[in-house]
């Protein structure tokens, strides 16, 4: 009988039917990396530097439509400038005219006070009753949106 082979002449040794996790798990640790460092990436918006607060912050499930005002006064739906006169008419293609939508204003803290009620005021003359302002919290310096009374 020759080294390796049994009684009935077959090879005794059997093929390796274990899976090498190791590689896999190094790919899916990169990937988690990669993630956490883009993560707070892709959340960018308009540069508005907002007032700051004590309001406590505010959880919805569901994503809000944001309106901007920067500091030289120009009006955007998320990030796309608009003009005042075609805020409504974007607004109620986005909402579909849904009056509940909730919507959030973000003011620059240099601009004018009477800007952001005109923004306000235009979105509340279009039925919206969900709209609220957006400034920053002192204590930890995050958004915290703050209900118009």
């Amino acid at each position: 009988m020759g080294g390796g082979r049994g009684r009935h002449g077959r090879n005794t040794r059997r093929p390796m039917s274990e899976i090498n996790v190791t590689p896999m798990v190094d790919v899916m640790l990169v990937l988690l990396i990669v993630f956490m460092v883009a993560a707070p990436l892709l959340t960018v918006g308009v540069p508005v530097d907002l007032p700051k607060t004590q309001a406590p912050t505010i959880n919805e499930q569901k994503e809000p439509l944001v309106v901007s005002i920067n500091a030289q006064g120009q009006i955007y739906v998320q990030e796309t400038p608009i003009e005042s006169d075609s805020l409504l008419p974007k607004l109620q293609a986005i909402t579909e005219n849904n009056s509940d939508a909730t919507i959030y204003v973000r003011g620059d803290k240099g601009i004018n006070y009477g800007r952001v009620m005109e923004v306000m005021g235009l979105i509340a003359s279009a039925g919206y009753s969900k709209v609220s302002l957006i400034a920053e919290l002192s204590q930890s310096g995050g958004k915290a949106p703050a209900k118009k009374p």
